[in-house]
């Protein structure tokens, strides 16, 4: 999604846990608004992890999909729909203008990063 900062990006990753299973969490990334290889930030933490039930158990269990932003500019809400657990597709939302407080807040990273 534009903003005026950069191109403000979701994007879920998946670690195994300590039990053997999956488990996929949803990040945010500013990348350049002119050159979007470039990554300008990166959360630091997880920004949604599956807790609830509907999000922890079903066909694809403790998973967080992140698949469309959208944003209303008269009252700044930004929803992130999300399929979970591959069983149901949710909402969550946030104001934008917190959520780039946040994006900004983190470091910036080197233009030449690459994330492990």
């Amino acid at each position: 999604m534009e903003t005026e900062h950069g191109w403000l990006g979701i994007y879920h990753g998946v670690k195994a846990t300590a039990g053997g299973g999956p488990i996929y969490r949803v990040g945010l990334v500013l990348l350049d608004l002119e050159n979007p290889a470039r990554m300008l930030r990166r959360s630091d933490e997880w920004v949604i992890a599956p807790t609830a039930e509907y999000e922890r158990k079903g066909d694809l269990p403790n998973v967080i999909f992140p698949t469309g932003l959208v944003h209303d500019p008269v009252t700044d809400d930004l929803r992130l729909y999300y399929g979970a657990a591959d069983s149901s597709i949710a909402v969550a939302a946030a104001k934008l203008s917190d959520v780039m407080a946040y994006v900004l807040s983190c470091p910036a990273l080197d233009s030449h990063y690459v994330p492990t």
